[in-house]
């Protein structure tokens, strides 16, 4: 009896030895044959592979790929595929993993911050080679004057003033005729606008958005009726980085009568900031048109100060008029930031071109229907002006009385 006890424990023994054995032999064989497998088939690439949209939402998995060849495909098909789908039937449970950066520009909350371009600029771009290689020297400073053909002498000899390695060009066409201007060559890198019978007022609300601008130092905005036979832009902003002007005009000079005393040029010195104006015109030494002003013909502005000017002019006034007694809201202290330089001054030919491109209404000139309309922008101007300042110092004052409120 016990010799047939020992007899079955020793089967038993050796069946579950035999059935060890062969696990481990097929586990041993599967791995193999699955080794030759793996390797007999060419390498799985997910740009070959179609997934759906409701797996990859928005994303196009080749580009990544192609961009980012050090993430690996698996990595990403796990990380999108493990979110909500935006589309489909659940996308509106999706919202918690969506894109949200509000300190993005408006209109841009939805995209990843390192994507987000928010400025541009006026350079000239190939459409062939590598970008990075487009512009050999980059201008640090932008010239825009608006102009008629009738003046191209005159503004052929103001646009050799600046150089075509520090400044960018722009030309605002009031009269529709552009092409004509190609007889000279440096009408070949400018930026050309045109636009009929506008202002130059009009073309900066427009065309020079301080995002679009923001690589330029300074921005000059002119007429096309100046005299530069004795200015030197490269001297003249070494001049008002020295004297720490934020809004500049060159010193004028003119055959005809100069309005305002401090933008007429003074002999001796290199800037001046204030002037002596006539009984009444200043109630403060320190505010315009005794300091803090300059005239709206050649204006000059650096990148901070274009920023805060070009909020202020009004979309619907095209003619600037009020525009320079306002500058000062732009930069403080004014009587200090806002100046005229001297040694390089302008002439002024006052031509009135505006007046010529007005249509004569109800018995009144064309001339004399611009400059109507001048005057009346610059009353609307004024009172704008003073009912925001005036709504402001209330909404400040009832803001202040609440938080007292116990």
């Amino acid at each position: 009896m016990a010799n047939r006890t020992d007899n079955s424990n020793r089967c038993s023994n050796g069946k579950k030895l035999n059935d060890g054995m062969k696990l481990i032999i097929a586990t041993f064989i599967g791995i193999v044959i699955g080794f030759f497998l793996g390797i007999s088939f060419p390498t799985l690439s997910l740009t070959k592979i179609n997934f759906p949209s409701s797996i990859l939402p928005s994303v196009d998995i080749a580009y990544v790929e192609d961009e980012t060849p050090e993430t690996s495909s698996e990595t990403l098909l796990h990380t999108w595929s493990s979110r909500t789908p935006l589309h489909g039937p659940d996308s509106s449970n999706a919202s918690h993993w969506k894109i949200w950066v509000p300190s993005n520009p408006r209109g841009a909350e939805m995209l990843t911050p390192g994507i987000v371009a928010p400025e541009s600029d006026y350079y000239l771009r190939r459409l062939w080679g590598l970008p990075e290689e487009d512009i050999p020297v980059k201008p640090k400073y932008l010239i825009a004057f608006t102009v008629g053909f009738n003046q191209r002498v005159n503004v052929d000899a103001c646009v050799k003033k600046f150089s075509e390695d520090l400044f960018t060009l722009v030309l605002f066409h009031y009269d529709g005729r552009t092409t004509e201007w190609d007889q000279y060559e440096w009408s070949k890198r400018a930026i050309h606008v045109s636009v009929p019978k506008q202002t130059k007022w009009w073309y900066a609300k427009r065309f020079l958005h301080p995002d679009i601008v923001a690589p330029y130092d300074y921005i000059f905005i002119w007429d096309e009726d100046l005299g530069l036979e004795h200015f030197n832009a490269e001297e003249y902003i070494r001049l008002i980085k020295k004297h720490g002007l934020e809004i500049s005009q060159p010193g004028v000079e003119s055959k005809k009568k100069i309005t305002w005393e401090i933008t007429k040029r003074k002999t001796k010195g290199e800037v001046h900031k204030d002037a002596k104006e006539k009984p009444g015109r200043c109630n403060d030494p320190h505010l315009p048109p005794c300091a803090g002003f300059i005239e709206i013909m050649a204006p000059v502005f650096s990148r901070d100060a274009w920023r805060c000017v070009w909020h202020m002019l009004q979309n619907d006034l095209v003619h600037g008029w009020g525009l320079d007694f306002a500058l000062r809201k732009c930069v403080e202290p004014a009587h200090e930031k806002i100046g005229v330089v001297d040694s390089q001054w302008i002439i002024h030919q006052t031509v009135p071109s505006l007046g010529s491109q007005g249509e004569e209404h109800d018995g009144i000139a064309a001339w004399q229907g611009v400059r109507d309309r001048c005057k009346r922008e610059w009353t609307m101007f004024q009172t704008r002006m003073a009912s925001s300042e005036k709504m402001y110092l209330k909404e400040l004052a009832a803001a202040s009385a609440n938080s007292t409120i116990p």
